[in-house]
């Protein structure tokens, strides 16, 4: 697909005191009682965003704004990221938890966008309460994480343990190199590591322990033999040169969830929402419209 050009910003109303009344009747009630900070806009089907490792929702760059033309967007900070409180234990079923308790008002089914880690805790999701999503759309998401015997495409053991070490000794420096991964060897490289380090703390800066605790999900986490299972329609999206999340991981996803198809953005690292931002809109804008 043809290359957008560099990253551009764009901003929503925050469900825990935006500027609209109407956002903050549908989700500000839920922010306080599950600790989720939401930040919503726009009108239409549901739309729940769901950021990577050590990020926030601000890092979706235009991309809430564009969809909130014709959905409504709610963009979630992940617990203990930005401006979420930590859940205890943090893993992937703890973190479904809190998602659900947030939007367990809304009676509509919910499509869900999940970015790398977003996006497996968006697998999850689907799998433990179908009844709840309508269909998934995956960036740069991986069933499993690091490689293993029957599982070459991701980073090895090693590579992530070693993160995992040098996070208990300069937290703020890991983070920094695991940005330099996303980006690596994509097009517009500069520009989307210039957003995604000037996003990193604008929320405050992560908790290192939750930091830590999100790498153990990453290490442990296995979702192959849950995919067969989920049902709901979904667009898995990758860059064909993301080396976080291999191509080959995006390809086996859509070819083993039921209902599934494979979109490969040319040129693109581990983030083309920003990077090639209109390539991604449009398929989006046809996968959400559908609904």
């Amino acid at each position: 697909m043809s290359a957008a050009g560099p990253p551009k910003t764009a901003q929503l109303h925050s469900a825990s005191g935006g500027s609209s009344a109407a956002t903050a009747a549908s989700v500000g009630a839920h922010v306080t009682s599950a600790g989720l900070h939401v930040e919503a806009a726009g009108h239409g089907p549901p739309v729940v965003l769901l950021h990577g490792w050590a990020m926030h929702s601000g890092v979706w760059g235009p991309l809430p704004a564009h969809l909130a033309k014709r959905h409504r967007v709610h963009a979630v900070d992940l617990p203990g990221h930005g401006r979420s409180r930590p859940v205890d234990p943090f893993t992937l079923d703890g973190i479904v938890a809190a998602l659900e308790a947030t939007f367990d008002d809304d009676a509509r089914a919910l499509a869900v966008l999940g970015w790398s880690f977003g996006g497996m805790i968006a697998l999850r999701w689907a799998r433990v309460h179908p009844e709840r999503i309508a269909r998934l759309a995956l960036v740069c998401t991986t069933p499993r994480f690091v490689a293993g015997q029957d599982w070459p495409h991701a980073m090895s053991q090693q590579t992530l343990s070693r993160f995992g070490d040098e996070l208990h000794i300069a937290w703020k420096e890991t983070v920094q190199r695991f940005l330099a991964l996303q980006i690596k060897g994509g097009e517009h490289a500069r520009a989307v590591l210039a957003g995604l380090r000037a996003q990193l703390y604008a929320r405050g800066e992560p908790s290192p322990r939750v930091l830590a605790a999100g790498l153990e999900v990453l290490r442990n986490a296995d979702l192959r033999a849950e995919v067969r299972a989920i049902e709901q329609p979904a667009l898995v999206i990758a860059g064909s040169r993301d080396t976080l999340t291999l191509p080959a991981a995006g390809e086996w996803l859509a070819a083993t969830l039921p209902h599934a198809r494979f979109a490969l953005i040319d040129g693109a690292a581990h983030a083309p929402f920003l990077s090639h931002a209109a390539a991604v809109e449009a398929l989006l804008d046809r996968f959400l419209d559908a609904c």
